[in-house]
């Protein structure tokens, strides 16, 4: 009976080691890159202004410049031209 009892033991204890393995594996796939800012060129603030007059959606141009929505958003707002919803 003893045998037994340690078999079992044995196989969960083996379940939560592949269980933890899973979870860690998982966790550095999931974890970010580091962020690495860039400042804002002259010619990078000549196509935003052009991207503004030519009313090109904000995801459109986050993909194009490599830069995030929010970045473009704030940059924008400090220029003081219009994108997004405050065309």
């Amino acid at each position: 009976m003893a045998k037994k009892a340690k078999a079992k033991t044995a196989k969960t204890a083996a379940k939560s080691k592949k269980a933890k393995t899973v979870a860690k594996t998982a966790t550095k796939a999931a974890k970010k890159t580091k962020i690495t800012r860039r400042e804002y060129t002259k010619e990078d603030i000549k196509e935003l202004r052009a991207h503004s007059k030519a009313r090109t959606p904000v995801a459109q141009i986050a993909k194009m410049t490599k830069r995030t929505v929010g970045s473009l958003r704030q940059k924008a707002l400090k220029l003081g031209i219009g994108l997004g919803h405050q065309r």
